[in-house]
């Protein structure tokens, strides 16, 4: 499917740049772009993820456990 996109100057033609130097066409660039951004999410970014939301569910229940009162200065040294 054809279509027409505006894009700046600069952009335009650093990707021509590119493409040049890939020995590649811009179109062929564009779909790569494309393809990358539409495609699922990679093994590593899903484990990263999992793993932050593992550790803010971590730290959400240790703050559960604890009192809601300020801490002293010393108390907040210690930590």
């Amino acid at each position: 499917m054809k279509t027409t996109i505006d894009l700046p100057d600069d952009l335009l033609v650093k990707a021509k740049v590119i493409a040049a130097e890939r020995r590649t066409t811009l179109r062929e660039l564009v779909m790569e772009g494309l393809k990358r951004v539409t495609e699922a999410p990679s093994e590593v970014e899903d484990a990263q993820r999992k793993a932050t939301l593992k550790r803010l569910l971590k730290a959400m229940q240790a703050s559960n456990t604890e009192s809601m009162s300020p801490l002293t200065r010393e108390e907040i040294y210690d930590r």
